[in-house]
């Protein structure tokens, strides 16, 4: 089992977040995955702040995407935080968010297609490949090669995860990545998601996969603290989710109508009310650090193989990654 940290470079500044890796790092904590959002701090420098603050914390962006960073653009950049962490580097990649696309006038079209195509590329174009017309649909570079860079370690490779929720990037995950990045905090949504995983990985006969269970996490010795700190977090995850995952979880959908109608207001006071221990459960791991500890232990029976701390983290963040490290690393 390894142990991973998200941190937001919108709620918090990079100064801020390169703090937060170094104490994280000082508490065993293994990877630090930092959110990619076109309206926030951007990743790339934030993620080469941290290479050179810290000595062991692996660390990349958690996710980009092949609509918004092309896949020579995401090789070059693999290569160059890996030169800067002496070898440190991952990628996290996805399909997209297709809430925020459309805001940025991008037809999200084919993502899953795109993606793979994506990954294919900046493989072969982190392993000092030319890579030449070959017909495919998205990315058919034409004599592209990293030519100013220190590639990667030809063993090592570029250790690519994948940001998956649906089956088909699930499957994709098996086939083409080093680890997935599920977005899920309960049991239950990994009984779903492995399977598929595993089925996929066992095709193309790829072991040591890296299921990561990208969690929305609220700890604090205040039981009470950390509940309500998650409950803005849960009540985005359930307006979000399709109602299969909502029934899944034993749900009302009525209610998250309501919690849905109440933050399209911007009425967080309704929100707080609406939302309970239902909807905290289902969707983050809320509470004192002796209930964090055996919901994480249940994530690792389940088959997860790391486990990363996600926003809110807590009431206060700096006293959230000491109790993570204490009684949960």
């Amino acid at each position: 089992m390894t142990y991973g940290i998200e941190f937001v470079p919108g709620n918090v500044n990079v100064k801020q977040v390169v703090n937060f890796c170094k104490l994280a790092e000082s508490k065993d904590i293994d990877f630090a995955w930092i959110t990619n959002h076109y309206n926030n701090r951007h990743c790339y420098p934030t993620l080469a702040a941290i290479a050179m603050a810290t000595t062991t914390l692996k660390m990349g962006p958690g996710i980009m995407n092949s609509f918004t960073d092309t896949p020579a653009a995401m090789a070059s950049f693999f290569c160059t935080l890996n030169e800067i962490s002496d070898g440190r580097a991952v990628l996290g990649i996805g399909p997209g968010d297709l809430s925020t696309l459309p805001k940025l006038a991008i037809k999200a079209e084919k993502p899953v297609a795109r993606l793979e195509e994506a990954v294919v590329q900046i493989r072969a174009l982190c392993a000092g490949d030319q890579v030449n017309k070959s017909g495919k649909v998205f990315f058919d570079y034409d004599g592209a090669k990293l030519t100013g860079v220190n590639l990667p370690d030809k063993k090592k490779g570029v250790p690519i995860y994948i940001g998956a929720q649906g089956p088909k990037v699930l499957d994709l995950a098996g086939r083409v990545g080093d680890g997935a990045l599920i977005n899920a905090s309960n049991p239950k949504d990994f009984a779903i998601a492995i399977p598929i995983i595993k089925a996929a990985a066992d095709k193309v006969g790829k072991k040591n996969f890296d299921i990561g269970a990208y969690t929305a996490m609220s700890i604090d010795r205040s039981e009470k603290k950390a509940r309500n700190s998650a409950k803005i977090v849960a009540a985005f995850i359930a307006a979000g989710s399709p109602p299969e995952l909502l029934t899944r979880h034993g749900l009302d959908l009525n209610n998250v109508a309501k919690i849905k109608a109440a933050l399209s207001k911007f009425d967080f006071k309704t929100v707080g009310e609406l939302v309970g221990d239902k909807e905290i459960d289902a969707f983050t791991i809320a509470g004192t650090p002796e209930m964090v500890k055996a919901k994480c232990d249940a994530l690792t029976k389940a088959g997860v193989t790391q486990i990363i701390f996600g926003s809110p983290l807590g009431p206060d963040m700096t006293t959230s990654i000491r109790l993570l490290g204490k009684y949960v690393v």
